[in-house]
């Protein structure tokens, strides 16, 4: 799957790839204390940051509770 913006999909690998690694040969074998790839998640996340600013993505929905509320039940609101 590529990232929300083409120009941080090169990031993205970097960072699967390296995850990937991690979690097999270390998270798996009990070592939850290593963070090899703490760097390139950094470095990804502002990629995606600056590319969902850039495209005027308005993630505030998100943040909000629905889950038992009246909203829960409402189809979403028209753009």
């Amino acid at each position: 799957m590529n990232s929300v913006g083409p120009e941080c999909n090169d990031l993205k690998k970097d960072y699967d790839s390296c995850f990937n690694v991690w979690y097999s040969e270390s998270f798996l074998k009990g070592d939850y204390k290593s963070d090899p790839c703490s760097e390139l998640l950094k470095n990804y996340r502002a990629c995606v940051l600056k590319a969902i600013k850039e495209k005027n993505i308005d993630l505030s929905d998100i943040e909000t509770d629905v889950l038992g509320t009246n909203r829960e039940k409402q189809p979403p609101p028209e753009k």
